[in-house]
């Protein structure tokens, strides 16, 4: 079975060192093998333990109102990519398929500028900031699980003064090369999930990260997970009854998680509501937060029924 790495992009690196994280694996010790994960037993020791929400997001359609690597085609002649590029995609998968497309741009002229201005034209999806800024920081945690790329995800972000949200991004480590061309690698080689695509499986960074927190006493009393696409499936199959699965309106996630379900009896424990802009996400999370006690516990409020059908 192939190893499973845990790259991650903190909210604390320095914009010399974020390039640098798209190179190698951090924290290469984080296997997480189940006997490793620690288990704490000590009463006095659960009552350290600080609970969090914890509110994971997938970028493309979900956090900007746009997929971020095809955004960028506008850059090259006649706005069109070759037919004999595309052909990669179904034989090798998107990953290396947006590496012949960087090289293909940089041939023709296409410098790193231009492709940095080309992003700042993207916008967050309606209500994504408000979604992002109207939590209790201090409460929650942001994370995001993409396909996209570390170069795109952490510009865009940075443009939209939104990076230092999130603690952590997970995706596709890129970086510039000394010539100037984007090069990308896939975040990790996986053959253990059919859900997912090889070089990403998101519910198991999800899980990972979970796992990861709990071993430094931070637990999630509720996980919301938002996304639009089927690779958003996975992740969501992983949450719990006092959890919450965000599928965007009019994109695919929502009605593969009907499909999957009636095909397959795989059917999503958490509570499943459907958004529209990232305003419905926030009304709902609210939920999730009241006073915080003594402890500080945040105490959920009554669970709002599931809006799905």
């Amino acid at each position: 079975m192939a190893q499973r790495p845990l790259l991650i992009l903190s909210s604390f690196s320095s914009p010399a060192s974020v390039a640098a994280l798209s190179t190698r694996t951090l924290r290469p010790h984080l296997q997480f093998p189940e006997k490793t994960i620690p288990v704490i037993k000590s009463s006095k020791m659960e009552n350290k333990k600080k609970h969090k929400v914890l509110l994971a997001l997938d970028f493309d359609h979900t956090v900007i109102d746009n997929n971020s690597d095809t955004y960028i085609y506008k850059l090259a002649p006649g706005h069109k990519i070759p037919e004999d590029l595309k052909v990669l995609y179904r034989k090798d998968g998107w990953t290396q398929y947006m590496g012949e497309v960087f090289k293909f741009l940089h041939r023709n002229g296409i410098t790193e500028e231009n492709m940095r201005s080309c992003l700042n034209e993207i916008h967050l999806t309606d209500g994504m900031k408000e979604l992002l800024t109207g939590l209790p920081r201090d409460l929650t945690e942001f994370i995001i699980i993409s396909d996209a790329n570390s170069v795109f995800i952490d510009h865009i972000l940075k443009h939209c003064e939104l990076r230092d949200m999130f603690s952590e991004l997970f995706t596709n480590p890129a970086q510039f090369d000394e010539n100037g061309c984007l090069s990308i690698q896939m975040y990790h080689h996986q053959d253990w999930c059919t859900l997912s695509t090889k070089n990403l499986c998101k519910g198991d960074i999800l899980a990972n990260y979970i796992k990861l927190r709990e071993s430094e006493n931070i637990t999630f009393s509720t996980i919301a997970y938002v996304g639009d696409g089927t690779n958003d499936f996975c992740p969501s199959l992983r949450l719990k009854e006092c959890d919450v699965v965000f599928p965007r309106c009019g994109y695919n996630l929502l009605n593969y998680i009907v499909k999957m379900e009636a095909e397959k009896g795989m059917k999503i424990d958490a509570d499943v509501c459907p958004w529209d802009t990232g305003k419905d996400i926030l009304e709902r999370l609210l939920m999730c937060y009241s006073e915080v006690d003594t402890a500080g516990v945040p105490k959920p409020r009554l669970k709002a029924p599931a809006q799905i059908f």
